[in-house]
C-alpha cells in the first residue's frame, strides 16, 4: 500500500471514527464499527506504516486535546475543578474505545519498537496539554475545597486527584495533605521516633473537630467493661454464672452457650 493509498482511503477513515469517538457525550450511543477500524489498523500496519499511523494519531488526539484546554481557558473558577473531571472522564471513556481498535499498532510498533505503551503515551498527552496547562490554577482551588467540605462534590474532588496522581504521580508532592487524603502512601512512612508528634497531631484534630461540633471518634471503655473483658478467659474456664461476663463478640458467647447447654441438661450418660 502506497502512502498516496494511506493518505486517501485509510486514514480518512481513521480519522472520522477517532473523531467521533473523541466528541462523544457519555450518555450517547454512537455506532462506530471496530470490525472495519480494526482493519485498517492491521493493513497500515502490515503495509510497513505504522510509524505513519502513529504519528497521525497522536497529533489528532493532541489537537482535540489543545481545544479542550481553550475550552477550559474560557471556563469561570468556580467551574473549573468540575469541568477538569468532566474533560478527563470524557477523555478515559474515549480511550477505552480508542486503544482497543489500535491494539495491533500498539503491540507490533509500540511495544515493541517504541518500548511504551499506547495507553501510556495518550495519557502523556492529556497530561501535557491539558493538565499541566491548568495545573497551577487548578491546584489552588482542589486545596481551598478540601479545607472546606462539600464546596465540592466528594466524588469530583476524588476524581480529579486521583486523576492528576495517575497523570503524573510527582505532582502529589505539591499538596501531600491534599492527595493523602483520596490516595493512601502519600506521606513516607511513619517513624518510632516521631510517635510522639503523630500523637500530638492526632489530639489537635480531635479538638478541632469538637470545637466544630463534631462528636469524637472514639470513647474511652468503661472499667467495669474493662474489667470483664479482662476477667473474660477466666469466667470462661472457672465460673458457671454467664450472666457475669458482658461481651457482644460471638466467639465468646458459643462457649458460654455449650457450657449453659451442659449445665441444663446434666452430665452426658453413656449408652449400654
Amino acid at each position: 500500500m502506497a502512502v498516496e493509498d494511506y493518505r486517501k482511503n485509510h486514514w480518512p477513515n481513521l480519522e472520522e471514527a477517532i473523531d467521533r469517538l473523541l466528541i462523544q457525550n457519555l450518555s450517547d450511543h454512537i455506532s462506530v464499527s471496530y470490525a472495519q477500524i480494526y482493519g485498517y489498523v492491521y493493513k497500515c500496519v502490515c503495509q510497513q506504516h505504522s510509524e505513519l499511523l502513529y504519528s497521525d494519531l497522536t497529533s489528532k488526539i493532541s489537537a482535540h486535546l489543545q481545544q479542550v484546554s481553550t475550552q477550559l481557558q474560557a471556563s469561570p473558577t468556580e467551574n473549573l475543578i468540575e469541568n477538569f473531571n468532566i474533560a478527563l472522564t470524557e477523555y478515559l471513556a474515549s480511550l477505552q474505545c480508542i486503544i482497543p481498535v489500535f491494539i495491533y499498532l500498539n503491540k507490533f510498533y509500540i511495544e515493541s519498537k517504541l518500548n511504551r505503551d499506547l495507553k501510556e503515551d495518550l495519557m502523556k498527552l492529556f497530561a501535557d496539554h491539558v493538565a499541566e496547562e491548568h495545573l497551577s490554577k487548578l491546584m489552588p482551588l482542589l486545596i481551598k475545597a478540601h479545607s472546606m467540605p462539600f464546596q465540592v462534590q466528594p466524588s469530583t474532588m476524588a476524581s480529579v486527584v486521583k486523576g492528576l496522581h495517575s497523570l503524573r504521580p510527582e505532582w502529589a508532592q505539591l499538596a501531600p495533605a491534599l492527595f493523602s487524603s483520596f490516595i493512601p502512601q502519600i506521606h513516607p512512612p511513619a517513624v518510632e521516633s516521631q510517635l510522639p508528634d503523630y500523637a500530638d497531631r492526632d489530639r489537635k484534630l480531635q479538638m478541632e473537630l469538637s470545637m466544630n461540633g463534631f462528636p469524637r471518634l472514639g470513647r474511652p471503655i468503661p472499667q467495669t467493661r474493662q474489667r470483664r473483658l479482662l476477667m473474660a478467659p477466666a469466667l470462661l474456664q472457672n465460673s458457671t454464672n454467664i450472666e457475669a461476663l458482658y461481651t457482644p463478640t460471638p466467639l465468646l458467647l458459643r462457649p458460654m452457650r455449650r457450657v449453659a447447654t451442659q449445665r441444663h441438661m446434666g452430665p452426658v450418660r453413656p449408652q449400654k
